[in-house]
């Protein structure tokens, strides 16, 4: 069975820790299945929609110290609501794959490393996106320190917001240093522990990829559980 045919109409998630290169991955995938004539739409979480994106400006340019884990949740959720509603469920009826930055394994991992129940934040996920998860998760797996190195910041870091620099994250699209990339080395690890071990009950298959590589390498490594699974 051809890509084209495999992925219309599913529904793929980009996830992982902080330097990760999802959005380089997200784009080599989107080019290569554009050229083979399947329809593609792209989706960030959070944001993606006109109202999503306003709930994004509250998470990423917020001081989360200040913010109860519960909220914070909610926002994700809601945001996702409107994404899954207003944008994943139309492209994939009309045939689209729809590849996404982040979803609900990213709370899984960001929030209950900042310790919120997982069994919570499954029931909460299935009250906003009803039966609408990935078909297929990819977790691009790096060291939370090589995560540090190409997003530009050091091990040491204490969580103290800082501006923008240029040479943050080649592998990123958005380098901006957020809210969430913003907190100490040893959440991030923590973080990285969650998505590697993500509960046998979150709906979809995970596919837990080696980042640390080329982009190029990672891109071959997605193209081959691509041809090799069942969706």
């Amino acid at each position: 069975m051809s890509l084209k045919d495999k992925l219309t109409g599913k529904f793929i998630v980009f996830d992982g820790p902080d330097g990760s290169g999802k959005g380089t991955q997200i784009r080599l995938l989107a080019e290569k299945l554009k050229a083979e004539g399947l329809g593609v739409t792209l989706a960030r979480d959070p944001g993606g929609t006109e109202i999503g994106d306003r709930i994004r400006q509250v998470l990423l340019g917020y001081d989360l110290s200040k913010m109860d884990v519960r909220c914070e949740t909610f926002l994700f959720m809601a945001s996702r609501a409107q994404l899954v509603g207003e944008a994943v469920e139309p492209a994939m009826k009309a045939g689209h794959v729809v590849l996404c930055d982040r979803f609900i394994s990213a709370t899984c991992a960001y929030q209950g490393a900042a310790g919120y129940d997982m069994g919570r934040i499954l029931e909460l996920g299935r009250f906003a996106v009803g039966d609408t998860w990935p078909q297929l998760t990819f977790i691009l797996d790096v060291p939370s320190e090589e995560g540090f190195r190409r997003t530009g910041r050091k091990p040491h870091h204490t969580g103290n917001r800082r501006k923008h620099d240029g040479n943050q994250g080649l592998l990123l699209q958005d380098i901006e240093i957020d809210a969430m990339e913003s907190r100490p080395l040893e959440y991030h690890r923590k973080v990285r522990n969650l998505f590697l071990a993500l509960p046998p009950e979150y709906p979809g298959r995970i596919e837990i990829i080696d980042a640390t590589g080329s982009p190029e390498q990672v891109h071959q490594s997605l193209l081959e559980v691509l041809e090799r699974v069942d969706l």
